[in-house]
Parts: structure tokens; sequence; C-alpha cells
């Protein structure tokens, strides 16, 4: 147990002296997002104006393992994402797809590549795990091209379930009072700093029973938001969350709940709808979701023992208008 510890603490020291993804990174606003003219139109008037785009760009996701004799390397992923947090998004990443349980099976995370810009930023994360340590690589069954949008690219979802090994969640411990959760995409939005600038990016939060933030991440993808976050609690040598809330800005999705799950994280909030089969892999394994999160109210899918509704917003819960918010983005 004590060798296990020493090898944790030397992959947090590894990263904090190469850049620590433990720490925030140091990427301007101006590599997340940059100025273009438009024309805007308002009824019949027109101006040249100038106008704030969110930067999308490719990260190359790449793994070594193996034993010592015969390193192998390989890309497992091309993810489209908004720079910044690499490291946290591939062990994310990793973590989310279950192949990483825990920061003692870790060697090293680190950039990799031709810099680009002023800021020398780099378009590749290689993550090193340590000789010895298996990786069921087959079972991403993603050897594709991953878009910004979706990430469940190359692979059925059904088949990928059957395939995970999720640790078991604890039992409903404690409850989140229904005035906190209707706040959270406020207490998340205010968060978003590039999204005042451009209105197109994501957000992954994760916060405490009591609502309070523990971190959140913009990302032009959902799912690389939420890999962010997790993947800055895990390198941080906190792989399992059970007393953590995620809270998204957009919809809800299977592969969303698929990541909480593997983190052990017993609740996901969303902003928007979640898909028939992110409620069914919910009421699967025991968790809570909920979903049109706003001020007037919740709808309550699964785990409705998880939360506390006070008696006043009850009548909320059937009523939640479903008109899409500013980020409900496709």
């Amino acid at each position: 147990m004590k060798k296990a510890g020493n090898a944790a603490l030397q992959v947090l020291l590894w990263c904090m002296n190469s850049g620590s993804p433990t720490r925030e990174e140091s990427v301007p606003d101006s590599r997340r997002s940059l100025v273009r003219r438009v024309t805007r139109v308002l009824g019949s008037d027109a101006e040249d104006l100038p106008d704030y785009l969110a930067i999308e760009e490719p990260l190359e996701i790449q793994v070594t393992y193996g034993p010592e004799e015969a390193r192998e390397l390989k890309t497992i992923s091309i993810t489209m994402r908004t720079p910044g947090h690499d490291r946290e998004l591939a062990a994310g990443f990793l973590v989310g797809e279950g192949l990483l349980r825990s920061l003692d099976q870790l060697e090293a995370v680190f950039s990799r590549g031709p810099r680009f810009g002023e800021e020398g930023l780099q378009h590749s994360v290689r993550v090193a795990v340590r000789p010895g340590v298996t990786l069921d690589l087959d079972r991403l069954q993603r050897n594709c091209y991953t878009t910004s949008s979706c990430g469940v690219c190359g692979k059925t979802s059904m088949e990928a379930l059957k395939m995970n090994f999720f640790p078991s969640l604890p039992a409903a411990d404690w409850k989140m009072d229904g005035q906190i959760i209707r706040d959270l995409p406020a207490r998340l939005r205010r968060a978003q700093d590039t999204f005042d600038q451009t209105g197109g990016l994501h957000a992954a939060g994760l916060f405490t029973p009591d609502g309070q933030p523990i971190v959140v991440r913009e990302d032009v993808g959902r799912h690389n938001a939420v890999d962010k976050v997790i993947g800055m609690q895990f390198l941080a040598g906190r792989g399992l969350l059970p007393h953590v809330v995620l809270v998204v800005s957009g919809r809800a999705s299977f592969e969303l709940m698929q990541k909480a799950l593997a983190s052990g994280i017993p609740m996901l909030v969303a902003v928007g709808a979640p898909s028939s089969l992110a409620v069914e892999v919910a009421e699967r394994f025991g968790a809570t979701l909920i979903g049109f999160t706003k001020p007037g109210g919740f709808n309550i899918y699964t785990g409705a023992e998880r939360v506390r509704v006070e008696p006043e917003s009850s009548k909320h819960l059937d009523t939640v208008s479903r008109v899409p918010t500013e980020s409900s983005l496709p």
C-alpha cells in the first residue's frame, strides 16, 4: 500500500514539474476565442461588426503501455476541442472509458508535438501507464474520428455499456436541497468566462452537495468538458467521487452518464433533456439523473432519494417548461 501511495505521489510531482494538470493551465482567452468580422443583419439594416468565435482545434490522445522491454505506442483518439487543460482531458477520457481506475497506474501525462502560436500550445497528449498495467484497448471500439459534438462515434452504445464495469455507487447517504439544484445552472454559468464572449461553449462542473463549485471547465464539446473536470480530479489523486454532483450545460446523453458512473459520481444534473438511454443507464446503476433544470424547477428521472424537495417547489416537478435554453447547443 505504501508503494502504491509513493507511485501516486511521483505522478503528482511529475505533473507539477511539467505544467501541472492539477493546476490551471495557462491558456489565455486569446487561444479560446478569436475575433472575426461579420455582417450583422437586424431587420432591413446591416452593419459590419467584430464577433468572437470559440476556437475548435484537434487533439491527439496517445497511450504508451506494455512491459518495460516491449513498450507500445498507440493513438486512441483524435478529438476536436477548445485548447486548454489538455492533459486533464486525456486522463479524463481514459477514466471515462474505464481504462484507468487509479493514479497508481500512471507513469506520466504530457503534451507533445510541434508548438503553435505565441503560447507554444501543442496538439498531442501522451499518457504513459506503468509497465505491467494492462490496458484493454479493445474496450474503446472507436478507432475513428471523434467530433466535438459526438463522442460515441464508432461504437454501439449498448455494447459499450455491457463492456464497462462501473464502481458500485454508495447508498444515498446524502441529499441535495431542491433550491440548490434549481440554482446550479446559474452557478455553472457564472464560471463560463469564454461563453460570455462567444456564446458557443459547453460547460461542465463538479459541485459539492451543498452547491459549492469544485471545478468548472468549458469546451466546444460537451464530452470534452466532462473529461476535463473528471481528469482534473483524477490527476489530483481523487479517482472516485461519491460525494460530488456533475452539472452540464446542455443535454444529458448516455456517454455523459457513463463518464459520471466511471468516476463513481452518483448525481448528474443537466440544463437540457436526458436521452432515453441515459435514463435507462442511470436507473440500472442507481444514479440520480435530473434534467430541464432552471430556476422554476427540474425533472427527477431516477434516484429521487438523493433530492430533498421543499413543499413549495414540488409543484414544479411535473410542469417544467421544455423551451430550449441558450446553453442547449446541438
